[in-house]
């Protein structure tokens, strides 16, 4: 059994040596253990430090590509490395690393194929009370699109199994965090999370410029996830709203009429304001039929993918 414990890293000269001080150098059930970096174009000391410290494997971009694809990149490298585990966590010592055996846990015990750790956001003390509830908002969203219930969705501390691993296919250029739960839930893959406590901040997030930044983009990764896996009832919804909202301009030309006589010709603009918002919702359940058949097959094609990193892997 061998576990990849990988560091997505930008400019973390100074953090790093304080991610490794309590990194595990054994875990039980676990044959072997390697660290490995995904340096996202650092201009500073990174990669020296990290070769200082003993790193096993340094994946480097020549510039700043983000988190997402330096995840996606450091799994595939790790998988072709023998990886039965990937445990992935953060450059900035967020993380309380000597969790790192519990987090592993549940997969070897077969529990689960991945493993979400929970900070616990409502006790970390440098996070605002808006950002609190964003963060437990968040959470709610990404659980009711993937059938899960995840206490800290956004958390990066995380383990996956290589069954996990290649059933998942990141695709965001942002964050893998939302989606990768998304996918998993809508895969039917298990997912377990276990409470831990963060060390105290070291710098502010590079992920993000700001706050609303962060939401504005989490959403949309969130949205075109949930599209992806329930196309059906994302537009059956819209479409389903707008046939109602087109109704009622009909309705109203027929009381006026009732009530009115001739009278109720004046207000010809209803039928055709209802006319163009009955045809909105007639596109929309179309496009709902038309992105069911791609969510059809892209499924087949994510089976195909499996198989073949499957066979590359092993």
């Amino acid at each position: 059994m061998k576990v990849v414990i990988q560091i997505p890293c930008l400019n973390e000269e100074e953090t790093l040596p304080l991610v490794f001080e309590k990194m595990p150098k054994k875990i039980p059930g676990v044959d072997t253990i390697e660290y490995q970096i995904v340096d996202d174009g650092s201009t500073d000391k990174t990669i020296e430090v990290a070769k200082q410290l003993g790193v096993h494997h340094i994946i480097r971009h020549e510039q700043n590509m983000g988190l997402a694809r330096s995840f996606r990149d450091g799994v595939m490298y790790a998988l072709e490395h023998g990886a039965d585990i990937v445990v992935n966590t953060d450059g900035d010592n967020q993380y309380p690393q000597e969790m790192i055996p519990e987090l592993v846990k549940p997969i070897l015990d077969g529990r689960a194929e991945i493993v979400i750790a929970d900070r616990q956001t409502s006790k970390i003390a440098h996070f605002s009370p808006l950002k609190k509830l964003l963060q437990r908002f968040g959470s709610q969203v990404v659980n009711k699109a993937a059938g899960t219930t995840l206490p800290d969705a956004a958390s990066g501390f995380r383990a996956y199994s290589k069954q996990a691993l290649l059933r998942i296919n990141v695709m965001t250029q942002f964050s893998y965090c939302m989606e990768t739960i998304i996918q998993a839930g809508n895969k039917r893959i298990p997912i377990v999370s276990i409470p831990v406590t963060t060390n105290p901040k070291t710098r502010e997030s590079r992920l993000f410029k700001s706050m609303w930044q962060h939401v504005f983009k989490s959403m949309s990764a969130i949205m075109r996830a949930y599209i992806m896996y329930k196309p059906i009832a994302v537009f059956a919804t819209l479409g389903s709203a707008l046939l109602i909202i087109g109704l009622v301009p009909f309705v109203r030309f027929l009381l006026l009429f009732w009530l009115r006589g001739d009278d109720a010709g004046s207000h010809i603009q209803s039928l055709l304001l209802g006319s163009v918002i009955l045809i909105g919702a007639f596109l929309c359940f179309v496009l709902g039929v038309v992105a069911d058949l791609i969510r059809t097959n892209r499924i087949l094609l994510e089976e195909t993918l499996e198989q073949i990193k499957a066979d590359r892997f092993n």
